[in-house]
């Protein structure tokens, strides 16, 4: 069994090894772009400032896994001077890596700070996350430039790693806290069920988070605005399924995630959808389509039937809480998860104002794709060519209004940078435009 669900759930156990720290002055830093989610988590738990610490490691020429020194922001550059000596690196070796490294340095901070400027950590404890080490190359790097930039103590944090890994971060690392370091470990992937890759639009979301929740605190209007933020446990037909529900101030509608592939309720390409319908008053409810045991047989995965039956029972669930009867419900759907939507809302037994799908297989959908009246959207990469084809294919088959709009430059999983981010705008226009004012639920 592996130890950790997602990243989200690494966090939280994370979160729970360094809870000593809860108080202390220290600073949560997520590197890019796994470690963020990761870090999100623990800062969240600790009440603690999050920021990125973009790092960029400096490889020798002839051997770039084997790093000379690091380079951060703000002009800073630390260098090993033992490994310049051995690798007979002169000033001109030096600089043109240097050079070479802090144009994508600078790429990546403006992607990520988009304007804002990074926490101070003089005197303070920096807490460096990661999502895991394997060759520690990046980790040491980010050790050195946090030292660089004034931190009065380093605290290495990852949820999994070698079992040598102290020994390798001695001099780099006050502290090292790993939760898992099994004896046979030879990738951080496999320390976890859903390991996804995380999106340059999903760190950027993930700090904006953070940085929102915190300004709200400190102007003194609480922490959280939301009316409800928390898990909640559904009952869909003979099971319990796990979801995650987020009422804004003043809500507008209810939009229900079904996942693709398997993909949990912290899924971190719906969870940064969710928190741009929610920044629009929007609520939000991600939850789990099938059990873990369930999920261990794939052809699950793919039976439209059963995830429609349990996205009909969790909508009929959403019509009975206090908090969401009166809201218009709208379906965003990905991967086999959008036939599964487009299925649903053909049932008699639900409303459903508007669909959303993301890299969906509506076609998934089969016949009740002439039954769909939902003003439906179908959002494809430009590059997922084969997909595409299968989208414009339901397209035709759908009699309600339906359109097909194309991401330039985006591949299946929208990747690619302000990809996933100009999907989560259109999803957003699409359902303030579609579903309704408030009305009551059948």
């Amino acid at each position: 069994m592996k130890p950790f669900d997602d990243r989200v759930d690494a966090g939280r156990q994370l979160a729970q090894r360094l809870e000593p720290l809860q108080g202390q002055d220290i600073v949560v830093l997520g590197l890019p772009r796994g470690g963020v989610p990761v870090a999100f988590e623990v800062a969240e738990a600790l009440q603690a400032p999050l920021d990125v610490l973009v790092v960029r490691k400096l490889g020798v020429p002839f051997q770039p896994e084997l790093a000379f020194g690091a380079i951060g922001e703000d002009g800073v550059r630390v260098l090993n001077d033992g490994i310049v000596r051995e690798a007979h690196l002169d000033r001109d070796d030096i600089d043109a890596v240097d050079g070479e490294q802090r144009i994508e340095l600078q790429r990546r901070v403006e992607r990520f700070r988009r304007g804002r400027s990074r926490i101070p950590l003089t005197g303070r404890t920096a807490v460096i996350v990661d999502d895991g080490i394997a060759t520690g190359a990046t980790a040491k790097a980010a050790c050195q430039v946090a030292r660089a930039h004034g931190a009065g103590k380093v605290v290495l944090a990852v949820p999994i790693g070698p079992d040598d890994i102290v020994a390798r971060f001695a001099g780099y690392a006050d502290e090292v806290v790993c939760l898992r370091t099994p004896p046979f470990f030879f990738a951080v992937g496999q320390g976890y069920r859903h390991f996804t890759q995380t999106s340059d639009d999903e760190v950027v979301a993930l700090l904006d988070r953070a940085r929102d929740r915190s300004e709200t605190a400190s102007a003194g209007h609480g922490a959280d605005p939301a009316l409800r933020d928390e898990d909640v446990i559904v009952t869909a037909g003979p099971v319990a399924v796990m979801g995650h529900l987020t009422i804004p101030d003043r809500p507008r509608g209810i939009v229900i995630f079904a996942h693709g592939s398997g993909s949990s309720r912290h899924s971190p390409r719906n969870r940064y959808v969710a928190e741009i319908l929610n920044r629009a008053g929007l609520a939000t409810l991600l939850f789990d389509l099938l059990t873990p045991a369930e999920e261990r047989n794939r052809a699950n995965v793919f039976d439209i039937g059963l995830l429609a039956g349990r996205l009909i029972d969790v909508t009929r669930w959403v019509a009975g809480q206090p908090d969401t009867a009166s809201l218009p419900v709208g379906y965003f759907g990905a991967s086999t998860g959008a036939g599964a939507a487009l299925a649903a809302s053909t049932d008699p037994g639900v409303t459903v104002g508007a669909v959303v799908s993301r890299g969906g297989r509506p076609d998934l959908a089969g016949g009740s794709l002439a039954n769909v009246v939902a003003p439906t959207l179908l959002i494809v990469g430009g590059r997922d060519e084969m997909v595409l084809e299968l989208n414009r294919r339901a397209q035709a088959a759908i009699p309600g209004e339906c359109e097909v709009a194309i991401v330039p430059g985006a591949t299946h999983l929208f990747e690619e940078p302000g990809t996933l981010e100009q999907a989560a705008d259109l999803a957003r226009d699409w359902f303030i435009g579609h579903l309704s004012p408030v009305v009551a639920q059948q």
